[in-house]
């Protein structure tokens, strides 16, 4: 749709709500009126979006054989000495934000400068100079840049708390290389989760246009002000299908604010294992809607143990704001600072009850799952067998990492490869930096070998 078209949706979106009236600004009259158009506010913050061009090298691991690992084999097969993983040059190019002229901070996602070694920026006016990484996070995929420069612009942040469905928002980045191209649209939905289950997710979903390139620019309402910082798109090919996702300024103001002080993101924890409450879940505990996350356990000593949280809760709010599901309740703890104290409202026994927990630092004594062991056993609650040794499931979150490479409840891990594991201690020394693992499993009678990566 052309904005000469659009005119009449946006005039009407101004004429109802009166929402944006510094926004828009109409041209001289023609024969068929005056138009609206979004070119001063474009024009205005277009400075506030840089072009990054980054260079590195990465490690090509292939899949490996365990069979490599296995000397009797090695011998006999005569295979040669490992050569170890093979290293190429890459390119790449994104997007990014101007946050604080002063300092020359610089906003954009962490995948865009991962394993880069040198960063160079390029202004709208084509000045072009390199920049350092602050910090940078995986988890919300955000990172901080810095390139002191004079005569910066920085664009101005919203309060994404605010910011409804059907909110009208510009998208601006670098897609295909193509400098400073301006795309709008509107929000389509808000609180995505589960489009990268390792990640901490609150996406805003819009049909603006997003292609690669545009990762770590700006998504701008019609004021000129920051409401996310575009991530990823969903697409088969590659291309934009009008499904584009952008982090909450709000979240990006939390991550930054840590990444500039501590140059990466201290995590705290709750320490519960938690699942979403399910129209079955919500059935068997009397409830009246499918909403906030059950409590299946809680580690001894955490935070949340500390607070009087317990097994059978069902947590609905953190600080006052409803909570809809486990991963939304993960995402919110997961972006709180180490002692931060938060107000739990929980349902027990039908009844509501408020607590107050400070939220932990992360180590493995603090972890209700397997997270602290390996990312792809996130999910499981796991535990010391006892008396036959090993390291017990004690549960699995449904649709959770752990979960999908196969692990259920009272599985029994006995070994990592040929390594034997007596305990939880044991086990999370042997999956060490293990980039590929085998797990022995008992389940019942039988013996599995389930593959980690």
């Amino acid at each position: 749709m052309s904005m000469r078209k659009s005119g009449v949706a946006l005039s009407l979106v101004l004429a109802i709500a009166g929402a944006y009236p510094a926004s828009l600004s109409a041209q001289p009259a023609t024969a068929d009126g005056p138009l609206p158009t979004l070119a001063p506010m474009v024009k205005r913050i277009s400075p506030s979006v840089v072009n990054i061009a980054t260079r590195g090298t990465i490690k090509e691991q292939g899949q490996r054989n365990p069979l490599l690992d296995d000397p009797f084999f090695r011998r006999f097969f005569d295979v040669p000495p490992d050569q170890g993983p093979r290293e190429r040059q890459f390119q790449s190019a994104g997007s990014g934000v101007i946050v604080d002229a002063k300092n020359g901070y610089i906003i954009t996602n962490h995948h865009v400068v991962e394993n880069a070694s040198e960063i160079t920026i390029t202004l709208l006016d084509n000045r072009s100079f390199t920049a350092k990484v602050i910090g940078s996070d995986e988890g919300s995929d955000l990172a901080v840049l810095q390139a002191k420069q004079p005569n910066l612009t920085a664009m101005p942040l919203a309060d994404s708390s605010k910011l409804e469905v059907g909110d009208y928002v510009v998208a601006i980045g670098n897609p295909f290389g193509l400098q400073h191209t301006v795309t709008y649209g509107i929000v389509s939905a808000l609180g995505r989760s589960g489009i990268n289950p390792d990640g901490y997710e609150d996406f805003i979903q819009t049909d603006a246009s997003i292609n690669p390139g545009n990762s770590g620019g700006a998504l701008v309402n019609l004021r000129g002000e920051l409401e996310g910082i575009n991530s990823a798109i969903l697409s088969r090919s590659g291309g934009n299908i009008g499904i584009g996702f952008a982090i909450p300024v709000n979240m990006v103001k939390s991550v930054m604010d840590q990444l500039i002080k501590y140059g990466q993101v201290k995590r705290g924890v709750l320490g519960v294992n938690i699942y979403d409450v399910t129209p079955d879940v919500a059935k068997e505990f009397g409830l009246t809607e499918s909403r906030g996350a059950l409590v299946a356990s809680v580690v001894p000593g955490s935070a949340a143990d500390k607070a009087g949280v317990k097994t059978g809760d069902i947590i609905v709010s953190i600080n006052g704001v409803n909570t809809k599901g486990a991963g939304e309740l993960r995402a919110t703890i997961g972006l709180l600072r180490v002692g931060d104290k938060v107000d739990i409202g929980l349902l027990r026994d039908g009844k509501p009850r408020n607590v107050t927990a400070a939220i932990s630092e992360r180590s493995d004594a603090d972890s209700g799952d397997g997270a602290a062991v390996n990312r792809a056993l996130e999910g499981a609650d796991l535990a010391d067998a006892g008396h036959d040794g090993g390291v017990v499931v004690r549960a699995v979150q449904e649709g959770s990492p752990a979960a999908q490479v196969g692990l259920r409840g009272n599985d029994i891990i006995q070994a990592v490869g040929r390594t034997r594991v007596a305990n939880l201690k044991q086990f999370r020394e042997a999956m060490k930096d293990a980039k590929v693992a085998f797990l022995n499993v008992k389940r019942g009678s039988a013996m599995l070998l389930i593959p980690i990566r």
